[in-house]
């Protein structure tokens, strides 16, 4: 009888074959969802971090006929959508942002243009979503209204 112990190969030794191809596509999976989260979050913080998007906010967080509806503490949920563009000084945005209270929920629209570091806002809206109810948040005959800013 022999009494010599038979050397197991190690784990990777005999696994390697499937590690490989299987540990390079998790890699791989796991960085373009990290890049993608990345892309979204940058972008949310630019939008957020703009102008048009702290006015229509402000604007809409105080209007009585709005708190009415939805109720307070009215907070963002969800991702923003539309575009901003600057250029020099001057610039446009076209932004919906989804907004909840405890009552309901709704969307804040607002488009304007920026010339020579004024704001001008054409469409300053509330849609309410139970009821599609829209509340103006420019004040009536004024379709124009000037936010300067101060950079």
């Amino acid at each position: 009888m022999n009494n010599e112990l038979i050397e197991r190969p190690s784990w990777w030794k005999r696994n390697w074959k499937w590690a490989v191809p299987v540990g390079g596509c998790l890699t791989l999976i796991i960085l373009f969802i990290a890049l993608i989260a990345a892309g979204i979050f940058g972008v949310s913080k630019m939008f957020s971090g703009s102008e048009p998007y702290s006015y229509a906010l402000g604007q809409a967080t105080t209007n009585e006929q709005v708190i009415e509806l939805l109720g307070e503490p009215i907070e963002v949920v969800g991702i923003m959508q539309g575009s901003i563009n600057f250029s020099n000084g001057d610039g446009a945005a076209d932004l919906a942002i989804p907004i909840k209270g405890p009552q309901g929920k709704g969307k804040v629209y607002v488009i304007g243009t920026k010339n020579n570091d004024t704001w001008t806002y054409s469409e300053l809206e509330v849609r309410i979503e139970r009821n599609s109810e829209v509340i103006n948040l420019l004040d009536e005959g004024l379709q124009g209204l000037e936010e300067t800013t101060d950079f």
